[in-house]
């Protein structure tokens, strides 16, 4: 790992790649989606402060234990003058993604003990597949081609709400 001066306060994206293990696209995408920042320098390169390797750091582990990016950001946010998290960040949002963690995981048991039974039946019908339709939810509320319809008509609202 390329190892880089003390002096040196800012990286560039490719030394910020090196450090952090994250390919220079996903840093792209991290700084477009709001959870890192550089500045540009007078020819247009981007420039990270070091405090940054540890933001990339906070959100590749949150990554891999399945947290959504939006509520990576959303954390981030919520850091006092947008700091980098500390340990005691880490703690303190770690346990609140725990119940979030903790539902995955249930749903994802469900879906695995059911999922034998699926492939044994092959129809995944609304009405009687445990994993499109646990409960038969679907079915108290509406069935068939109203279903269809009223899914057709949540799109409908959800584009021309969209800006």
């Amino acid at each position: 790992m390329p190892q880089i001066p003390e002096k040196i306060h800012e990286l560039t994206v490719g030394q910020l790649s090196a450090r952090s293990g994250a390919a220079v696209s996903a840093l792209h995408f991290y700084e477009s989606k709001g959870l890192i920042t550089s500045r540009r320098t007078s020819g247009n390169q981007r420039r990270y402060t070091r405090d940054t390797l540890r933001r990339v750091a906070f959100v590749r582990a949150a990554q891999r234990v399945g947290i959504p990016l939006a509520t990576i950001r959303q954390a981030l946010a919520e850091l006092p003058e947008e700091r980098t998290p500390t340990r005691e960040d880490w703690a303190r949002l770690s346990e609140a993604w725990r119940s979030e963690l903790d539902e995955r995981i249930s749903r994802l048991n469900r879906l695995r003990d059911h999922l034998t039974d699926c492939i044994g039946c092959g129809c995944l019908s609304l009405d009687g597949c445990v994993l499109s339709n646990p409960d038969d939810i679907t079915g108290e509320r509406l069935t068939g081609s109203r279903l269809l319809a009223e899914q057709r008509g949540n799109r409908r609202r959800q584009d021309a709400d969209r800006p």
